[in-house]
């Protein structure tokens, strides 16, 4: 009996170990699961809305795969705005969708996605990182002030023009990270108490990112958003048969005279409206001055390796104004980065691990999917509703409808990078101009350009989101100038388009 007992106890103690390692097991699974779902949760729900849109009838006048088309820029667009996942994995979805949905190839997915504006991307951000490996951002501190002098107003002015100047051939987003250096050193020279120097910094670090957004417009090499509309007027219009259309296949020079002004007369306004918003607790500089130079003295003289870098970036931006038209500004970056690498200005491991390939596969992939709404018929479709409803309203054409495309391009570039926001209207936008009988050429230049109208947010621009980094700022000092810098965009732009534009036959 004691036995029986005793085999029962353990019986029922060899059940209950079982079942409480169960319930561990279910448990680590189940907290593993909510891992791999933690984050997840607008990407689950940009798939429930893309198959719930997916369910819907074809909209008259559209096509099925235009259709498709439209419910995969929905489900990219939420997954641009919200990153529950890394964004190059949003490429690959968009890469693969065109073939289970779209019924295209993988090779004719791969062809429309390695063009020479992603070479010229590819090559721009290679280039990036081998002239911020050779450090020059004292010198460029120095330079500034000893071209400007010690008065605070006239740093920050200083500081814009340069950020800017770089910006338009570099890329915004590298030269806001050879500039932050430049900021904080002078911030840090002058306090090194962050709360008796927050309008300096304010002033000196938005001085770097608002000079990075203006200038992103002025030239093609200033961002990745003027390659991909290139790329876009070259594929919608461009007939190798027709000399009728050759305009359309816009050079390096055609964009900086249609382009560069505006930039510039942005970028005087911009120096004024960050100054009158923070008012700088010092207005001279001159302690921080002095012991830069103690800094720059102790790092000694510019060598041949200085030198040399400076001269392959000239001859690199002669390249892009005289050759881009013959050779591509793709092939003429990726010969500039091989000019570098080839006299060991940079390691191939230097490159391998600081440029985003992420960056480029994204661009490639969204370039891609701007092909397939004009070859589907979706991006006309939308055209001709939103150019529907602006005639009901009347802002069917001129003016009216540029301000409504800068205000819907500049609305949606402070949501997502302005390459993608880019990517995804520039279809859009560019079939709204042959609707309207509007120049392509000029709906493609307001889309462009109001695409660096990411002023409001923190991650509205690269530039924005690097200073931000900092600690200096609050994620409200942007919506406190922003709003001031959106409306004199604006304004200057439309007054291009309708004074100056014109005057060179567009």
């Amino acid at each position: 009996m004691r036995f029986a007992d005793f085999a029962l106890y353990r019986s029922v103690q060899s059940l209950m170990f079982n079942m409480m390692r169960g319930i561990r097991r279910t448990r680590r699974t189940t907290n593993k699961f909510r891992m791999i779902l933690k984050g997840r949760g607008w990407f689950l729900l940009a798939l429930i809305v893309g198959a719930y849109l997916m369910t819907l009838p074809t909209p008259e006048g559209l096509t099925v795969y235009g259709h498709r088309v439209l419910v995969m820029s929905v489900v990219a667009t939420i997954l641009f705005v919200t990153e529950p996942i890394p964004l190059p994995a949003v490429a690959l979805m968009m890469m693969i969708g065109q073939v289970f949905l779209l019924g295209t190839t993988s090779n004719e997915v791969a062809k429309s996605i390695m063009s020479d504006s992603v070479l010229f991307i590819m090559g721009s951000l290679m280039l990036a990182v081998a002239i911020v490996k050779q450090k020059l951002d004292k010198r460029i501190a120095f330079f500034i002030v000893k071209m400007t002098g010690t008065k605070t107003a006239n740093i920050c002015v200083g500081i814009s023009v340069v950020s800017g100047l770089m910006a338009s051939v570099v890329g915004e987003h590298t030269v806001a990270a050879m500039m932050l250096p430049v900021a904080i050193t002078l911030i840090r020279l002058t306090s090194e108490d962050a709360k008796q120097v927050q309008s300096l910094a304010a002033v000196l670090l938005f001085s770097i990112a608002y000079g990075c957004s203006v200038a992103g417009i002025s030239t093609p090499s200033g961002g990745a958003r003027n390659a991909i509309m290139i790329g876009f007027w070259q594929e919608f219009f461009y007939d190798a048969n027709d000399p009728s259309t050759y305009k359309y296949l816009v050079d390096y020079v055609s964009w900086v005279l249609y382009c560069f002004p505006v930039f510039a007369v942005q970028l005087a306004f911009t120096s004024v409206i960050i100054q009158k918003v923070f008012k700088p607790e010092y207005t001279t500089l001159n302690r921080s001055v002095v012991k830069l130079r103690k800094l720059l003295a102790e790092q000694g003289k510019m060598d041949i390796t200085d030198y040399t870098t400076i001269l392959i970036f000239i001859c690199t931006l002669i390249g892009w104004v005289f050759f881009s038209d013959s050779i591509g500004l793709g092939t003429i970056a990726l010969m500039g980065s091989l000019a570098f690498l080839v006299f060991g200005l940079v390691k191939w491991e230097d490159i391998n691990t600081n440029v985003n390939w992420g960056v480029i596969l994204l661009y490639g992939s969204a370039i891609s999917l701007g092909i397939q709404m004009k070859d589907t018929g979706a991006a006309t479709w939308i055209a001709q509703l939103i150019v529907d409803f602006l005639s009901n309203i009347g802002a069917e054409g001129g003016v009216s409808l540029w301000l409504t495309v800068s205000a819907l391009t500049a609305g949606v570039t402070n949501t997502m990078s302005n390459g993608a926001a880019v990517a995804m209207l520039g279809p859009v936008t560019l079939k709204m101009a042959v609707v309207s009988n509007e120049s392509p050429l000029l709906m493609g230049y307001i889309t462009a350009i109001s695409s660096a109208f990411a002023y409001l947010t923190v991650v509205g621009t690269p530039a924005c989101t690097i200073v931000y980094s900092s600690g200096y700022l609050k994620s409200s000092d942007f919506l406190k100038v922003g709003w001031r810098m959106m409306i004199m965009s604006m304004t200057v732009l439309m007054l291009f388009a309708y004074f100056y534009w014109p005057l060179l036959g567009l």
